[in-house]
């Protein structure tokens, strides 16, 4: 059951795909207040409540204990301490002896402090007036996700070569280095389906260009490259760069499509081209706009794409870096104090995504400035909801690969997500694992993290464990920051335990895909935490590096560095399984903790008695699987 309550004039965010009748917010049932033009409510936790929820959120499975805000944030450093990460994921289910679902309709700022100031108390604080709340009653956490994605809508489903195993690196920056790539890759004998081009692809950074010198007769190498049975991704920012000359820019600022100032002229902004214009994406006629300058790509054979920078990202305001360099000049030969040296440097480390900046730009909403302090949250929602709806009017559904950082509920319905800039941290396995069912309860089935990660040195180690969990995820894509140590599979020595597990994804596709179709169209979870299944299990309610695979298996990564395995707790008796290319470990193992050997080579997986998980032969591309040719672990 799902009740609704609505304070003021709520802005449409287009999560919701239901209608609900809604109430006043003064008949709200929990314990609530307006405060200085804010909302603050509470629900107290019992001592033994689990918190989910959140989406991609740092942390744990569990949200006890520490402070959230939804608030999409261009911040790579993914530690303990950090609030928000690149998405807001406004639902939350408070499970004890019955699930609450809540779910706030709201595009700013929600402040969750659950159970960090009182540890017996989730205190909710959105930072408005103007919004919907709703309120999911279940029996079971998984009934309540269940209700509430009904309500948001079916999951997007990519193609199904999406599934296949996907190369990135920021960057490759001509057509020599992706064949590099390629080459390296079929000369090991490891299987892959996508290479992707990051912002070095274009001319001078701009969107929707390729710049000619670096791949010349563009077209004709995206048809050389899929009758290779390879897919080019490239990357959108959502910053258009000031040029005059350059038809989107002029385009865009012609029609006034472009977010404004509160004087109304263009609000202008340092990305990686230098100052760009930001589409206003809340307005339906920019949305169309933008998304058919998609077809300049289409039209040359591209058929993914993943939207990056749009939370929106901001190197820098004219007047933020004015500000900075004017502070920097007062100072010249001073004799600089505490106070005087910190000023000076938070004046530089303060320009990049400033709130100030973000509270001078203002969008156009039925006729109406809107400061976009209101909206933050939707812009790169719309950005990306801009691109589905281009694809779907095109081509139709399934045809298309699209992926965002910037993520709002509601998006789930046109694109996936990745989890943005993480680091080559053995903690990031596990904080890649446990966002896993949190993205899954939003409706986010299409999602991964940057395998081996982003920031920072990888080494062959990190990456395998890495990559053993990314077998899993829907998208497994392998991503490093420029500067970092080369990290794609062939790089490193012993390419045969890469190999042996990437062939492990592609023996996995058809259970993978059939698994993924059957959770977005029954709006279920491809991960669930083990205490959805094991309700009154102590340990499994506990656990959380673990997950739940479908209805018939368990995952359990190894995430530390230089052991030779992991312990894990079977709620139930398990077979577990050592994948390793076509060769298969196996052995019996009763209900409790185990010690299992894992080498760097295989991929742990436990599959539940009375259950089954089809295989198939690897191969070198997802369009070379013989999906007729099962077998049956």
């Amino acid at each position: 059951m799902i009740k609704k309550y609505t304070s003021g004039s709520p802005i449409n965010t287009g999560a919701m795909i239901k209608e609900f009748q809604g109430e006043d917010i003064s008949r709200f049932p929990l314990v609530s207040r307006f405060d200085g033009g804010k909302f603050r409510f509470a629900q107290s936790l019992g001592k033994n409540a689990i918190v989910y929820g959140l989406g991609e959120a740092p942390r744990g499975i569990n949200k006890r204990g520490w402070v959230y805000e939804s608030f999409c944030s261009d911040d790579p450093f993914h530690t303990e301490t950090k609030s928000s990460l690149y998405a807001a994921h406004n639902f939350i289910i408070i499970s004890g002896n019955e699930s609450l679902g809540i779910f706030i309709d709201f595009p700013a700022r929600i402040r969750w402090d659950i159970g960090y100031t009182s540890s017996d108390t989730c205190s909710v604080t959105v930072d408005g007036e103007d919004f919907d709340i709703y309120l999911i009653y279940g029996d079971t956490p998984l009934s309540v996700v269940k209700e509430f994605r009904a309500a948001i809508g079916q999951s997007y489903i990519p193609p199904f070569w999406a599934f296949g195993y996907q190369q990135s690196r920021w960057s490759y920056p001509d057509a020599r280095a992706v064949d590099g790539v390629i080459e390296g890759y079929d000369n090991a004998q490891i299987p892959l389906d996508c290479v992707y081009l990051d912002i070095d692809y274009m001319e001078s950074y701009k969107d929707f260009t390729v710049d000619e010198n670096k791949f010349p007769n563009f077209a004709d190498y995206v048809a050389e490259k899929r009758a290779q049975g390879i897919h080019l991704i490239p990357i959108i920012d959502a910053g258009v760069k000031k040029e005059d000359g350059y038809e989107v820019y002029d385009e865009g600022r012609k029609k006034g499509y472009f977010c404004k100032n509160a004087d109304g002229t263009d609000f202008e902004g340092g990305v990686w081209p230098g100052i760009v214009g930001f589409p206003d994406f809340l307005r339906s006629e920019v949305r169309d706009w933008f998304g058919s300058k998609y077809r300049l790509l289409t039209n040359m054979g591209i058929d993914g794409f993943w939207n990056d920078m749009n939370e929106p990202a901001i190197f820098y305001s004219a007047k933020g870096l004015d500000a900075a360099i004017d502070k920097a000049s007062s100072l010249k030969g001073e004799n600089l104090d505490l106070g005087q040296f910190f000023d000076l440097k938070d004046a530089f480390a303060g320009i990049s995504n400033s709130p100030d900046d973000y509270s001078s730009i203002y969008h156009l909403i039925d006729g109406k400035l809107v400061c976009h302090d209101r909206v933050h949250n939707i812009y790169g929602a719309s950005m990306t909801k801009a691109a589905g709806e281009f694809f779907e009017r095109e081509f139709g559904k399934e045809k298309i690969l699209m992926f965002s950082r910037a993520s709002y509920i509601g998006a789930h319905r046109t694109s996936g997500i990745w989890f943005g800039d993480n680091h080559s941290w053995w903690s990031h396995i596990l904080l890649n694992l446990k966002m896993l069912p949190s993205a899954n309860m939003c409706g986010f089935l299409y999602c991964g993290a940057d395998l081996g990660g982003f920031n920072g040195n990888a080494s062959a180690d990190l990456v395998l464990r890495f990559l053993a969990l990314g077998v899993f995820t829907p998208l497994m894509r392998n991503h490093s920051a420029l500067g970092t140590r080369p990290q794609e599979c062939y790089s490193f020595e012993n390419t045969g335990d890469f190999r042996d597990i990437v062939q492990v994804r592609y023996r996995l596709i058809p259970y993978l895909y059939r698994l993924f179709r059957k959770a977005s169209e029954e709006n279920d979870m491809i991960f669930r935490p083990l205490s959805f299944d094991y309700p009154t299990d102590p340990i499994a309610r506990e656990c959380e590096t673990q997950l739940m695979l479908g209805d018939e298996a368990m995952i359990a990564p190894v995430y530390e560095q230089n052991v030779g395995g992991r312990y894990v707790y079977l709620p139930e008796p398990m077979t577990f399984y050592a994948l390793s290319g076509e060769k298969v470990r196996s052995e019996k193992l009763d209900k409790g903790v185990h010690y299992v050997p894992v080498a760097l080579n295989e991929v742990p997986l436990f599959v539940k008695e009375g259950k089954q998980i089809p295989v198939c032969k690897p191969a070198m591309r997802t369009s070379l699987l013989n999906t007729e040719e099962i077998e049956f672990l």
